[in-house]
Formats: C-alpha cells, structure tokens, sequence
C-alpha cells in the first residue's frame, strides 16, 4: 500500500528544511526566499519500525544464517509542494501546480511556524492562527470551485444533488469536508470526488530550538490545539533544524543528542506514525532467509487482503495464514518453538490481521 504524506504551508515555515531532514540528504533546495520549490520533489523514506531488527536477528539463529537476512521497512512517500500564498485558488503565486499536487497524496502535512527568526522572510505569513487559516480557505475554495462546476452538471432529480448541496454550504460556512458530519455512504461517495479538504490532516508545529523539548510539547500541542480549535491527535511538534541536524549525525549520536532533549524518537519518526495513525494503517511482519519485511495495510484488513499486498496472486491462491503475534514471536525466539508452544495458529482468509503479526502465507499451486 502506497502512503504518501504531502508537505504544504506558507512559503519559508520549513517544508523544504524538513524534507531534507527526512532524506538525510540535501535533494531539496531549502532557500531562504518564496518559490524555492516550484516542482515537487518526491523521497521514499523507510518507517522506522524497531521489530524488524529483532526479527532478522531471530532469523539468523533459527536458519543458521552466516549473516542477518535483508531488512526491508515499510516506506513513506514524502512530497514537497510548492509554498502556497493567500489567492492560490484564484491561481495566485503557484496555486494552481500546488492544488494539482496535493490532490494526489494520502496525507496533508500542514507546517506552521511557530518559531520567530528575524533572519528569515515572512512571505505572507503572520502567525500560526492566520497561516493555518491561509491555507486552509484556499483549499477550501479550491474544493468550493470543483463542486460547484460538478453540481451544475447535474440535473436537480439527481440523487447526489442534496449531497452536494451539503457538502457546498458546510464549504461556504468554512468546514473543511473532513470535519463535516457525513454518514458512511456519504463518504464512500465523497472518496470518489478527489476533495483536497477531505484529506486526513496533520499540523506540523515547526517550534525553536529553546521550544523543543519533551517537557513543552504537550504544553504547545494544548496551546495550539486550542487556538486552531482543533484536536490534539491531529499535531505533530518538531523543531526542522534539530532534525537537519540529526540527519548529518551517526546513529549513535542521534540517539544521544535526542537523549539529552529528552526523546528517545525524532520528531521525524513521530510524524511518520501520526501520519499512519490518521490515516488507519498498520504493519504486518513477514520474515525468512531471503528477507524481513514490513507491509502495510489498512486496520482491519482481512488475511486474504494481507496476501494481496505481497502479490496479487496470494488471493486467488490463499489456502491459509500462519499467525503468531510479534510478541509470542519474540518470546519463543521463532517459528520453530512458536509451533511447539501452540503460538502459532492457521487463520482462514476472514482473520483480521493484527499490528506486528508475524504471517506466513499458505498459497496453492
């Protein structure tokens, strides 16, 4: 499953300093002026997922391997979207490359700045209330544009007419559609019309340095949490140059410049699992000498939908899936003693996969 996470906001908030950050390597070109980014550049990013290493270390025991077996992560496809300026609806600045770049991510990465740095541009921006704001309307209007020319194209017998109706006023009094109170088959419907402002939402709180410690991030996710009226699970704290400057260091003194913030993840790694978690997912484990592996697949996707996440062809094949949670995995240091324990179990095509499932397909011939 392809999870890609767009990176949007005002011009000079940290979009670009973050992406970079994210790659550990400089592919975008951070500027300290509007526009540095005019086409999106695009990074794969791992997920960090601490599992697969003790899987690969259980693996190499268990098959008598001479070294540890490929660690394959789950990835993120991160896209840095050009700044965005107040009339980008309207086609202002870049707007209208922005809004056709957006429309095709998983995930909007909103970053505010909430830091002041008098050496760097506010073009456009404010603070974070106004640029949170910003941006917001012009997705808004942008959706507003879409439905309106939709609606008119269809008579006023038709049954999606009260829907958009809808959906049209709740735009209009400024409810962005993934906050409006729509039943479920209104939303199997609203999934087909592409709406950027029906995108799942994180809000990036892009803070100092003096700001970014564990102790004050639970203060500034309830300080803005109220101010944008909003809820708390939607934010995601980093401070962008922390993170550039981790990208530059060992593994070893990333974990010890993290330890004295008082963190034992990057804000990286926290923003890569709220984006997970807003939009549903989880990982389940395969592992063996040619590989271990991460997949990503949605909460509450059977064994059968699991398979097909490998390959297509597990589907039409599926006979059974061997389970053993992560944990009992672990605890009888692989598939051998998890059978002789009564660990592992043969699940039909209607189990529900769990996160951190270990899983070994039975597929026919």
């Amino acid at each position: 499953m392809n999870l890609s996470v767009g990176i949007v906001g005002l011009p000079n908030v940290g979009k670009s300093t973050l992406f970079n950050a994210l790659l550990k390597k400089q592919q975008a070109l951070a500027a300290n002026y509007p526009f540095a980014t005019i086409e999106p550049n695009i990074g794969i990013v791992p997920v960090p997922d601490e599992r697969l290493q003790k899987l690969a270390e259980i693996t190499k025991t268990e098959e008598k391997m001479v070294g540890f077996p490929p660690i394959k992560n789950a990835t993120v496809e991160f896209v840095d979207i050009a700044g965005l300026v107040k009339g980008a609806a309207e086609g202002a600045g870049l707007g209208n490359k922005f809004l056709s770049h957006i429309r095709e991510v998983s995930v909007i990465s909103h970053v505010v700045r909430a830091f002041t740095d008098d050496n760097i541009i506010r073009e456009g921006s404010s603070d974070p209330e106004n640029d949170y704001a910003t941006i917001t309307t012009e997705l808004i209007l942008a959706d507003l544009q879409s439905l309106q020319k939709q609606d008119s194209a269809i008579k006023s017998n038709d049954p999606l007419k009260p829907l958009f109706k809808k959906l049209i006023e709740n735009l209009n009094a400024g409810i962005p559609v993934r906050n409006q109170n729509l039943s479920e088959e209104e939303w199997g419907v609203v999934k087909g019309m592409f709406l950027i402002s029906a995108k799942p939402e994180v809000i990036v709180l892009n803070v100092s340095e003096d700001e970014y410690s564990l102790v004050n991030i639970e203060s500034l996710v309830e300080k803005y949490s109220q101010l944008l009226q909003l809820p708390k699970n939607n934010f995601s704290v980093i401070c962008a140059k922390i993170e550039s400057e981790l990208s530059e260091l060992s593994e070893e003194d990333q974990a010890q410049y993290l330890k004295d913030l008082g963190f034992t993840t990057s804000g990286l790694e926290r923003l890569i699992q709220k984006a997970y978690s807003n939009l549903g997912l989880i990982s389940f484990l395969t592992c063996g000498e040619k590989e271990v592996r991460a997949w990503t697949i949605k909460k509450s996707s059977t064994a059968v939908e699991a398979a097909g996440e490998i390959h297509t062809d597990f589907m039409k094949k599926f006979i059974k899936a061997e389970v053993v949670s992560f944990d009992d995995f672990v605890g009888n240091s692989g598939w051998k003693s998890s059978r002789e324990h009564g660990k592992a179990r043969l699940e039909g095509k209607d189990y529900i996969i769990q996160d951190g499932d270990v899983v070994e397909f039975k597929i026919g011939s």
